[in-house]
Formats: structure tokens, C-alpha cells, sequence
């Protein structure tokens, strides 16, 4: 069985999810049931921290593509931040860069949302 969870915590406005271990078919779900909690929350705006991922399956990038169009619908979007590199590279082989904000860093992250917000208020 491979270990994974998924930790919570807010930054303002923004709900961060903490990934640790190994996202593949059995533990998708998990992700699944935490960005659910997120919009049955009204949390829309999602850092997703992957410095503690260490692994992640196809069925785990689904769980990304199932839910980016309701968040995005919403007002809200999931910006994935410190991701490994060989976890990085999964994502980058299947094209999520031009899909996702995949950023360093889980400030650059956020700042990306407050930017969003005050160009928002400004239009």
C-alpha cells in the first residue's frame, strides 16, 4: 500500500493543500475527496504544495484535468507549486505547463492569486 495524505491549510483566501508521498490509482481519491472538500467549502483558489510528493501516476495528473474546469468556472484555479523534479518532469512530459501555473515556489504561488485578484478589482 503506498503512503500518501494530503494536509490543509489556509493562506488568506487561498486553501493550500500539503501532497506527501505517492499519488497513483489508490490514493487518487484522496486528492479527489480533498478538492471536493475544498469547493463544498467555497475554497475555488487551490495551492497544491508538492514538495513532499514524491511520486505521481496518471491517475493522479486525472484528478488535476477533472476538477481545473469547475475551479476555473468558479473564479478560482489550482496552482501547483515545489514540485520534485522527477515529479515536475511527469507533468511537463504530458503538457500540464501550458494547462497549470506550475511555479517554484508556494509564495510565488500565492502572489500569482494576489495578482489575479487586484488586476480582477482593477477591470
Amino acid at each position: 500500500m503506498s503512503n500518501f495524505s494530503v494536509g490543509f491549510r489556509k493562506n488568506g483566501d487561498v486553501q493550500v493543500l500539503d501532497l506527501k508521498g505517492e499519488l497513483d490509482a489508490h490514493t487518487a481519491s484522496e486528492l479527489e475527496a480533498a478538492i471536493q472538500r475544498c469547493q463544498s467549502e467555497n475554497h475555488c483558489k487551490i495551492v497544491v504544495n508538492g514538495e513532499g510528493l514524491m511520486y505521481i501516476s496518471s491517475a493522479g495528473l486525472g484528478v488535476f484535468m477533472a476538477y481545473i474546469e469547475e475551479l476555473r468556472e468558479e473564479g478560482g484555479d489550482i496552482k501547483i507549486a515545489a514540485l520534485q523534479p522527477k515529479v515536475y518532469n511527469v507533468f511537463d512530459l504530458l503538457g500540464f505547463p501550458m494547462l497549470f501555473d506550475i511555479v517554484e515556489t508556494e509564495e510565488e504561488a500565492l502572489a500569482r492569486f494576489r495578482k489575479e485578484k487586484e488586476e480582477g478589482a482593477e477591470g
